[in-house]
């Protein structure tokens, strides 16, 4: 499975950016998708997954502003990221799972991809 995430980019505060991760390959391997990302010199973080099943799980640190989609038709996910913050800024990564469920663990994910950079201005 290959990951491809896009969408990121420069934003200032209050905006709004739709980030896309597209799958290729066996991606009926891949059930549960997660978005997570990592600020210089922090560790990587849960933001919002979706199950198989596409119940959706979203981190209390942006519940309210982000959102996680997913198209099983076009195999893409989508982090729907609103009333974007400076503190927003980091790499943003797509992963995918196996198993059918939402963890929250970044060693839970079996598939990443490279990252979209988002920089939120103020």
């Amino acid at each position: 499975v290959q990951l491809q995430a896009s969408g990121g980019g420069l934003v200032q505060v209050g905006g709004s950016l739709r980030l896309s991760c597209a799958a290729s390959g066996r991606t009926s391997s891949m059930n549960a998708l997660g978005w997570f990302r990592q600020a210089p010199g922090k560790e990587r973080e849960f933001l919002a997954g979706i199950s198989g099943g596409a119940g959706t799980v979203t981190a209390d640190s942006v519940k309210g502003r982000f959102t996680i989609s997913r198209d099983n038709a076009k195999n893409t996910v989508y982090l729907q990221m609103n009333s974007l913050k400076p503190e927003d800024t980091a790499v943003y990564y797509c992963a995918a799972r196996a198993g059918w469920r939402v963890l929250f663990g970044k060693n839970e994910y079996d598939y990443w991809g490279q990252g979209t950079e988002v920089t939120v201005s103020s």
